[in-house]
């Protein structure tokens, strides 16, 4: 396939490079682009990264924004749209990925669809909150912008210091988002979509005794065979958002399953390890088939 296609990720990390290699294999291009180096020009209408101007790829594929998640995700995703806007076609759609960059996006999202999530209180005010997680008993506070559990803390209703922790908390997060903590028995899910249709299931599985269960954390991915009705929730739980590659992260309580969140980008290493699944080549040919259907 004769197609300028672009990654944009994180060079050297293994996910960025084996989505490289996939496209590099089917159109015989390869670049990555690193958006701490990219800039827009507006005197010469362009998107540049080094001397290539991005408004002339056919596509840009977007891995991972940036390191860390933060606020200036929404920079870059930005500069993207310029190139987006010039017609160039990016996977996923900038507004996609604009949807779900912040934590409370897709609550709010997930919630208007009546779709199962752990109790949460969201507030800027700190006695609404104290009194959050004294109706929880055990919670979690989660910054808007993080992944793999970065960031987050564990409260209890029990701590008599807990107005001082949720104020130091807020210090970095003025917007304290509180979830109740799931029992999730050592282990919950990652559900994998490309493009709307369902590709297969992971489960990360706790080796220790943290309360979360992320690799970050010393979890072990492991294969999951889910039945019809939780990939049918799992197929609720992305498609608002429309984006061309996801996972969906369930857990399996005593009260059912609970979605904690969709993810904009989602990652390969899961289905690889724990259900020897090449998603990238499965990311690829969708991106192909997209382009080509165009």
């Amino acid at each position: 396939m004769n197609k300028r296609i672009a990654v944009v990720g994180i060079p050297g990390k293994w996910s960025t490079e084996v989505l490289a290699d996939r496209i590099e294999q089917q159109t015989g291009f390869r670049l990555v682009i690193s958006m701490q180096d990219v800039r827009l020009d507006t005197a010469s209408n362009a998107l540049w990264f080094q001397d290539v101007n991005l408004c002339q790829l056919d596509a840009i594929v977007v891995k991972k924004i940036t390191q860390d998640y933060d606020r200036h995700m929404w920079d870059r995703i930005e500069l993207l749209r310029f190139a987006e806007m010039a017609g160039v076609r990016v996977f996923s759609s900038c507004q996609a990925m604009l949807q779900l960059v912040n934590r409370l996006g897709c609550s709010v999202t997930l919630a208007a669809q009546h779709l199962p999530l752990p109790e949460t209180c969201v507030t800027e005010n700190l006695q609404d909150a104290e009194m959050a997680v004294q109706r929880f008993g055990t919670a979690v506070l989660k910054p808007m912008f993080s992944t793999k559990a970065r960031g987050m803390t564990l409260v209890s209703a029990a701590q008599s210091d807990l107005t001082q922790r949720l104020g130091t908390f807020q210090q970095h997060n003025p917007m304290l988002y509180i979830q109740k903590k799931a029992t999730l028995q050592g282990w919950d899910l990652g559900m994998v979509f490309v493009g709307g249709n369902y590709l297969c299931t992971y489960a990360r599985v706790a080796q220790n005794d943290s309360w979360n269960t992320t690799i970050h954390s010393g979890g072990k991915y492991q294969a999951y065979h889910p039945d019809s009705a939780l990939v049918e929730l799992g197929r609720q739980a992305q498609a608002p958002f429309g984006l061309d590659f996801t996972t969906v992260d369930i857990a399996l309580t005593d009260q059912g399953p609970i979605i904690f969140e969709v993810s904009a980008f989602g990652g390969f290493k899961g289905a690889a390890e724990g259900c020897q699944t090449d998603a990238a080549q499965a990311y690829c040919q969708h991106i192909i088939r997209t382009l080509t259907e165009d």
